[in-house]
């Protein structure tokens, strides 16, 4: 990977929009040229080099060998995508924090039950190295997400969590045997149901990605679908219906709570 010249990858749309019009600049080439040796319409490449489109990857490598970037304009690509992706992120988060209820299927501990080491590690575990203040203040935001479960009234929530998240351990035992213990706890709370999917269970519509259903003080609900690359809120009554379809297939897969209990005890046993 190319060695990128920023610090906050927040930056990475604005930088890599910069750095493309500075690349042609220095290149000596038009837009029209760059279009005539690209295939790519001039207004489009317009767009890029002023940020008001992201493009596709494929654009971005062939603007590499162009430039002769040694991927520089890829990676930069990369970390925009994520960009997007925290934007759309944001718009569920701010539903979330005022849904009154909140179904989620996820292949990952889920953030509203990680416990502050067990978040500490995974982010530490991020390709690219956060600074030691950055890294404390994304350990905040995500515990500070969990303040939902604790207002008055709280979230109730319904967790589905795949079997292959409950058995990928942290290096450090302590730890995982801490954020094991926690989800258990928390299982017992009222408002707090965790159910465990079975590998044995087999294939289901939500393969692949993680699901979270909210139900709105007025009674709209929408749906945030989370896969590793992209992420959206769904809006739309129709397609929100069917994704509810599919988590309630999902709910009569998974053990039952006090079944998911014992599973998760004898994993903390297991330890």
């Amino acid at each position: 990977m190319a060695e990128l010249c920023f610090e906050e990858e927040d930056m990475a749309r604005q930088v890599l929009a910069g750095q493309l019009r500075r690349l042609r600049e220095a290149s000596g080439k038009s837009l029209a040229q760059l279009a005539s040796e690209t295939n790519y319409d001039r207004t489009y490449l317009n767009r890029l080099e002023n940020g008001e489109r992201l493009s596709k990857l494929a654009v971005m490598e062939a603007l590499d060998a162009i430039y002769d970037t040694g991927g520089l304009l890829a990676d930069l690509w990369k970390l925009a995508q994520r960009d997007a992706f925290k934007d759309k992120y944001q718009a569920f988060m701010q539903r979330e924090a005022i849904a009154v209820v909140n179904h989620k299927y996820s292949l990952a501990i889920p953030g509203l039950l990680q416990t502050e080491a067990y978040a500490r590690t995974l982010l530490s575990s991020a390709p690219m190295p956060l600074k030691a203040g950055v890294l404390e203040e994304r350990v905040a935001a995500r515990l500070g997400r969990q303040a939902v479960l604790q207002r008055d009234p709280p979230l109730s929530v319904r967790f589905i969590i795949d079997e292959s998240a409950l058995r990928r351990p942290t290096a450090d035992r302590v730890i995982w045997r801490e954020q094991l213990t926690h989800i258990l706890a928390a299982s017992e709370q009222w408002n707090i149901t965790v159910q465990v999917l079975l590998l044995a269970a087999g294939d289901h519509d939500l393969v692949g990605g993680h699901l979270s259903l909210l139900w709105m003080p007025d009674g709209t609900s929408v749906a945030y679908l989370e896969g590793s690359k992209s992420g959206g809120l769904v809006e739309d009554p129709d397609k929100v219906t069917r994704y509810r379809v599919s988590y309630e297939r999902l709910r009569d897969m998974a053990l039952s709570p006090p079944d998911s209990a014992s599973f998760i005890a004898q994993l903390v046993e297991d330890c």
